[in-house]
């Protein structure tokens, strides 16, 4: 009963294949299309009918896809008819093309595919211009020899999104509240893509509080493509205002897309303000300061109140104040504040720099020496003030006292005063006078032993001129340095001579003398002098060597003593302990004598 069955099931088949073949292709000849009953039976016990598994390929939108009919035999002899068929919306079946052996192709569709679909040499469908439409299954039927094989092919159409944009982004970001940021939006793809936002290259993963994202896609109905939106809510932090956010979608058909990195303001209410003095330096006498306030709310407010001194003064569209030609009166506390909240205020202190100095004597100043002279510094200054000396251009170490002025007091004296950058300096010159004084004049020999050289050395001031009784030759006066002036004078005395040093000024004038001898004088002296310098030696050679000799003589006549007062010691058993006692001691007083001898 089985074989009846599937015998009449195979037989309408088999007739329906011809029977619509036929209507497609129009009169063919007879002796090739029937079939009669014994050739029914006998297809029928050898044909096996196939039908393969559903294998799937993916195309993409647009493009010309080839769908394989894993036809391995298409140019085998045996191959009598290859047929491609499409699964319809409604589940029924319709055909495309067909090619019998050794025949063309014919198309036999009469939908939008009749335009679109052929075939190639391996008998793979071609269809064109790709639609999501064609997302269905086509199946390729081979009549080969006594098989009919069917292999079903499903198709799946994919699309990456035309475009990624971001729409409806709002403008800043208020810290604390969750806030609409935009729209992420991936157009028309298939199947829909995957949107995902990024914080600084990092994905935002929802929370539900802090970050929310809502996806949802809308299917075009005529293309059947789909368009992803994705809407970040966010809530801003103070540290978001430099941060970059951008959206990526992910689609198996193409490369990731991305937009442009974003940064939003964030708003938030001032919390801190500070006071900032802006000077060059340390702020002086005369200058101008400008006071900045500065408020860490986002946008910073416009508008302040200073307050100067006491008073209140409303700046605004300006975080600014200037003081110009600050006193030492503008020493003191200042502040700033928010006009709509006084409590938020910050305040400096500014001090003025300044530096009064008052030094006596001044100008030049005249003095005899020997008088003392007071010298006073006053300063007044809005710190302690360091205070420096000089006498003419080289510094001292101390201030310098006159209790009683020599020359060498003479000179320019400056006073410098400083406080940070502020210097002030003053002056005096001291000019010590008074009569000349000698102090030395004495006489030398020349270097090469011809000549004299009388040097004349003098204090006083102004300077005193020097004067000789003598005239002489290469006369050399020194520098006149702290009131002294030295001056050689080179001369052959022909005889012995007295010869005098004069030195004057305005206030008087000293004379010295000194005795000059001639050349051969001193030659004579000299020999004389050396010649009583040996008769000394010989005298004192003499008297050493004589008390060396009565040395000698005192020791061996007590030697000879002491000899005899042993022998005395013997013959009478005396101890001689105390003998030799006053032997050593005479020992010891003779080696005494004997080194002051020497």
């Amino acid at each position: 009963m089985t074989i009846i069955v599937n015998f009449v099931k195979f037989h309408k088949t088999l007739q329906r294949i011809i029977n619509s073949t036929q209507n497609q292709l129009g009169s063919v000849p007879l002796a090739r299309m029937h079939f009669s009953a014994s050739f029914v039976g006998a297809l029928f016990v050898a044909t096996i009918y196939q039908v393969s598994g559903l294998s799937k390929i993916i195309g993409q939108y647009g493009t010309t896809i080839v769908v394989p009919c894993n036809n391995h035999g298409a140019n085998s002899k045996d191959l009598f008819m290859t047929k491609w068929k499409y699964e319809k919306r409604d589940g029924s079946s319709g055909d495309l093309l067909v090619k019998k052996q050794d025949q063309n192709i014919s198309i036999i569709a009469t939908d939008d595919y009749k335009d679109r679909v052929s075939m190639d040499e391996n008998s793979s469908l071609l269809i064109s211009d790709v639609t999501l439409g064609d997302q269905t299954t086509f199946t390729c039927m081979i009549v080969e020899g006594n098989d009919i094989a069917e292999k079903p092919v499903q198709v799946v159409v994919q699309k990456a999104p035309s475009k990624l944009e971001i729409s409806g982004q709002v403008e800043e970001l208020e810290i604390g509240k969750l806030t609409t940021m935009g729209n992420c939006r991936a157009h028309n793809a298939n199947p829909a893509a995957d949107v995902t936002w990024f914080k600084n290259k990092r994905p935002l993963v929802a929370d539900g509080k802090g970050i929310v994202v809502k996806t949802s896609v809308e299917v075009n109905s005529t293309t059947g493509l789909s368009t992803t939106s994705s809407i970040l809510q966010y809530t801003a932090e103070k540290e978001d205002s430099d941060t970059q956010f951008t959206c990526v979608s992910h689609h198996p058909a193409g490369d990731d897309l991305a937009t442009a990195p974003e940064t939003f303001t964030v708003t938030y209410p001032t919390e801190k303000v500070s006071l900032e003095i802006i000077s060059d330096g340390p702020v002086l006498e005369g200058d101008n300061v400008t006071l900045k306030c500065k408020a860490d709310g986002n946008p910073p407010p416009t508008s302040f109140n200073f307050y100067i001194q006491g008073a209140v003064v409303k700046v605004e569209n300006s975080d600014t104040y200037i003081l110009t030609d600050v006193t030492r009166d503008s020493t003191g506390e200042y502040k700033c504040a928010l006009i709509d909240n006084g409590n938020m205020e910050a305040s400096e202190n500014i001090t003025v720099n300044y530096l009064d100095m008052s030094l006596s004597p001044s100008g030049k100043v005249v003095k005899s020496a020997g008088e003392s002279l007071s010298l006073t510094l006053q300063t007044d200054a809005s710190g302690e003030p360091k205070v420096s000396w000089t006498k003419d251009h080289k510094k001292l170490d101390k201030q310098p006292k006159f209790d009683k002025l020599t020359y060498s007091d003479s000179g320019l004296y400056e006073c410098e005063v400083a406080i940070g950058t502020l210097v002030k300096k003053d002056s005096f010159e001291v000019v010590v006078e008074g009569p000349p004084v000698i102090r030395r004049l004495i006489k030398q020999r020349g270097e090469d032993g011809q000549h004299k050289v009388l040097v004349c050395e003098a204090e006083g001031s102004p300077k005193p001129s020097v004067a000789w009784s003598i005239n002489g030759t290469l006369p050399y006066e020194s520098s006149f340095i702290n009131g002294k002036i030295t001056h050689k004078l080179t001369i052959v005395p022909p005889v012995n001579l007295t010869v005098s040093c004069t030195v004057s000024n305005d206030l008087g004038q000293a004379t010295k003398a000194i005795n000059v001898s001639t050349l051969f004088e001193e030659v004579r002296m000299d020999k004389q002098d050396q010649s009583d310098e040996n008769d000394q030696t010989k005298l004192v050679v003499g008297i050493v060597v004589g008390l060396l000799l009565a040395t000698l003589i005192v020791g061996l006549a007590y030697w000879i003593y002491m000899k005899k007062s042993k022998q005395g010691t013997w013959k009478t058993g005396e101890n001689e302990d105390g003998s030799s006692e006053e032997s050593k001691k005479l020992e010891e007083k003779l080696e005494d004598n004997s080194q002051k001898a020497e």
